[in-house]
């Protein structure tokens, strides 16, 4: 029995509309050399009536024929077929036509005459384009993995390690968008070293930088306002600070694209102060002082109290930072945490920036999905992993009241300085920890007498909080700092906190997830 034949997917078609059909064989016959079957229609009718019969991959449509107009067809098309591509062919050069073209959401536009390779670039970038940038996308990265492998055991100072961690994040996002999950799989096997390495470096470089400010070493929560916010309020008297609670570096990535229409963004990086924890990172970024200092400082500020109470003056502390650096400014501040704190925020939008001075805003969505996971199996399944989290952040941020911040200020041509307090990190492993009774409960960072991770590579433990610029606690204690995706469980409830937070996002310790943190300067175009 002779061997069947090879079926190959078939060719795709092309429908091309132009009443001078005699001037597209050699177009026609050079797209068919390339793979491509193309059909011609004269007229636009002809057109409608060949996309009734049969679907397209397809169209090419010239603006100017006898009878219909290209975008008069256009209309009827998109009736019946509202997924085909359609490619405006025009002799016209006006911008109201290509304005028109462009309003009706063609796909693309060429003013003729047109090469053939022209034609072929424009089809093929319409049918093709997704499919040989995933290609791209693979092929850059397998080169590339194979030089980060050698560089990975490299010593890195904090330069090094922000290029490194930014690095990974962009081909974290790039290969999940490509659909190469197997690469991602690879990329993702890079990190267990990589945040080993980093909490290693950071147990010596941490206390280092706090002994000696004015060395080398990165900016910290506390240089947020002197070093991005000042100059831009120097230069321009006003300028709006937003801090998105709780955004990694990944989150920002799939957000960025969205402002570039509005704004020239440019992105570098800080290192949220330790522990990576609301009270602590945030409540430094807006006073400009360790958690520490503003214990001693603002002791009516900050107790043994709960979390939320501790964050409960920040634009105290932001004015008190503003008086230390001796700048006479007015601060406006609001905090968004529920749905009608963000329709408060919309319904009064125009009035939201204030025409001098520092309109501070804090966003804690991101931080309310991050940890609402652990308390609805709903929210959990959503946001089983990194790409699903970020995915439920951008769509949140299309529709969301800080979207519709940031197009005010760009409307208002107010420049922005977005940025988060700290990361997360999806922690999959329980750390069994011992402690006495007045530790705290937290499941990234403890506090207390006698503290211990069962395994001490889980943990960095520092015995003195003077070192870390922490609020003092008396004699003996202690503070613990998970590293890797490690929770920390006790001993008598291992099945209770394994059940409840495995698989959560959570922050508080040492990895680059929590730690290095996006920083944006949004200045508006034009």
């Amino acid at each position: 029995m002779p061997p069947l034949p090879k079926v190959g997917p078939p060719p795709r078609s092309v429908l091309w509309v132009d009443d001078e059909a005699e001037l597209l064989e050699p177009h026609r016959l050079f797209l068919a050399d390339k793979g491509y079957e193309v059909t011609v229609a004269t007229n636009a009718d002809d057109a409608v009536e060949l996309l009734r019969r049969r679907p397209f991959d397809v169209m090419l449509l010239d603006e100017q024929m006898p009878g219909k107009r290209g975008l008069e067809a256009y209309r009827e098309v998109r009736e019946l077929s509202p997924t085909l591509p359609v490619v405006m062919v025009t002799k016209s050069e006006e911008d109201a036509t290509l304005r028109e073209a462009l309003g009706a959401n063609v796909r693309d536009y060429l003013v003729k005459p047109v090469s053939p390779r022209q034609v072929l670039a424009a089809v093929t970038r319409i049918l093709e384009g997704s499919k040989i940038r995933k290609q791209a996308v693979a092929r850059a990265f397998v080169d590339r993995f194979r030089a980060i492998e050698h560089e990975r055991h490299g010593a890195l100072d904090w330069r090094g390690w922000i290029e490194r961690f930014d690095e990974l994040m962009r081909w974290d996002v790039d290969l999940a968008e490509a659909g190469e999950m197997g690469l991602y799989e690879s990329l993702r096997g890079l990190y267990p070293d990589l945040q080993r390495e980093f909490a290693g470096y950071m147990q010596r470089a941490y206390p280092a930088w706090l002994r000696d400010l004015e060395g080398d070493r990165p900016p910290l929560s506390i240089d947020v306002v002197p070093e991005f916010v000042l100059p831009v309020l120097q230069r321009d008297r006003r300028v709006v600070l937003v801090v998105v609670d709780c955004m990694r570096v990944d989150q920002w990535r799939i957000l960025e694209p969205t402002l570039a229409s509005l704004f020239d963004v440019e992105s570098t990086h800080y290192f949220a102060v330790l522990p990576t924890a609301t009270p602590y990172s945030r409540n430094a970024l807006f006073s400009g002082l360790f958690p520490g200092e503003i214990a001693a400082r603002f002791p009516d500020w900050w107790g043994e109290r709960d979390d939320e109470t501790l964050n409960a003056h920040e634009r105290d502390l932001l004015e008190a930072q503003f008086r230390e650096l001796q700048i006479s400014v007015t601060v406006r501040y609001q905090k968004i945490s529920t749905p009608h704190d963000s329709e408060e925020l919309e319904r009064h939008l125009s009035t939201a920036i204030a025409p001098e001075g520092v309109s501070a805003f804090v966003f804690n969505f991101v931080d309310l999905l991050t940890h609402g996971r652990s308390e609805s199996a709903i929210l959990y399944e959503v946001a089983k992993d990194e790409i699903a989290l970020r995915q439920l952040t951008l769509q949140w941020f299309q529709r969301s009241s800080l979207y519709s911040l940031l197009k005010e200020a760009a409307r208002k041509k107010v420049t922005v300085v977005l940025t988060s307090d700290h990361g997360s990190i999806h922690c999959t492993t329980p750390a069994t920890v011992f402690a006495k009774r007045d530790a705290t409960q937290n499941l990234r960072y403890k506090f207390g007498e006698d503290l211990r991770a069962e395994r001490s590579e889980q943990a960095l433990l520092f015995p003195n909080e003077d070192a870390l610029r922490l609020p003092r606690r008396g004699l003996g204690a202690n503070t613990l700092l998970a590293v890797g995706n490690t929770f920390f469980v006790y001993p008598t409830k291992l099945r209770e906190y394994q059940s409840r937070y495995r698989g959560s996002f959570l922050h508080g310790g040492v990895t680059p997830e929590e730690m290095i943190v996006p920083l944006a300067l949004l200045t508006p175009k034009g």
